[in-house]
């Protein structure tokens, strides 16, 4: 595999799982030294085990824990904030620790992350790439996702005012908007064809994404083919919102 990150840094936060432990496993291979944030031991464990990782372990959740977290992780090339969590509530079911849960982890902490790796970047002369993950909820109004919803649309707006501000410093930022994306969880909630087919008849391509799929995305993100794509917000959906 072509080594197009080779001598660079990528933090990756929610690296343990999911669509951040794929993007950790590509850019590890495409020779990026990655430092992975998560918040299970054994999940950091295994990840270095298999790519070289260097990994810290923290909860996202707490704003001291977020920042110390990225300062330990030191002066890095590119951030992906993947961390995500979601409680299923409506608008009229909604409460605080719902709300708390789920902004806390999908917007206030890429916010911090983003804000640390700035600074850091910044005092190193400039330069550096930004992904935030978002989702297509933050588009389209899905039954129970109150929160979840404003979390993400939030991001890809934080997004745009990155993209502005860290511009004249080099710095792109950018967002990825997943379809449903069959990480572990998500294959056995979506296994159901009665509960999967109305929603897979809505994507054009005929299937919902892989983590590879939305983590091979992010990484051309942050390539230096993208060095002109900031502020984007990239629909990793197969077709499913444009029709």
């Amino acid at each position: 595999m072509t080594q197009i990150f080779d001598g660079r840094t990528a933090i990756i936060t929610g690296a343990g799982k999911g669509i951040g432990r794929a993007t950790a496993t590509l850019l590890a291979a495409r020779g990026a030294q990655v430092v992975a944030i998560a918040r299970t031991a054994s999940d950091l464990d295994s990840l270095a085990a298999e790519t070289g990782a260097r990994t810290i372990l923290a909860d996202l959740a707490d704003t001291s824990a977020a920042r110390e977290a990225m300062r330990e992780a030191g002066p890095a090339d590119f951030l992906v904030n993947c961390a995500g969590t979601n409680v299923l509530e409506s608008v009229l079911d909604m409460t605080e620790a719902g709300y708390d849960a789920v902004l806390g982890i999908n917007l206030r902490a890429p916010l911090i992350c983003a804000q640390e790796f700035a600074r850091m970047r910044i005092a190193a002369g400039g330069g550096g790439a930004i992904v935030n993950v978002t989702s297509i909820a933050g588009h389209r109004g899905f039954q129970d996702h109150m929160c979840y919803a404003a979390s993400k649309a939030g991001l890809e707006g934080a997004t745009r005012v990155m993209a502005r501000e860290l511009g004249p410093h080099g710095i792109r930022v950018n967002a990825v908007a997943p379809t449903i994306t069959l990480t572990e969880l998500a294959a056995a909630a979506w296994s159901d064809p009665a509960k999967s087919g109305p929603m897979m008849v809505r994507h054009p391509v005929g299937r919902f994404a892989q983590v590879e799929d939305v983590a091979a995305t992010i990484a051309m993100l942050l390539s230096d083919d993208s060095g002109m794509v900031t502020g984007a917000v990239l629909p990793v959906d197969g077709g499913f919102l444009s029709v």
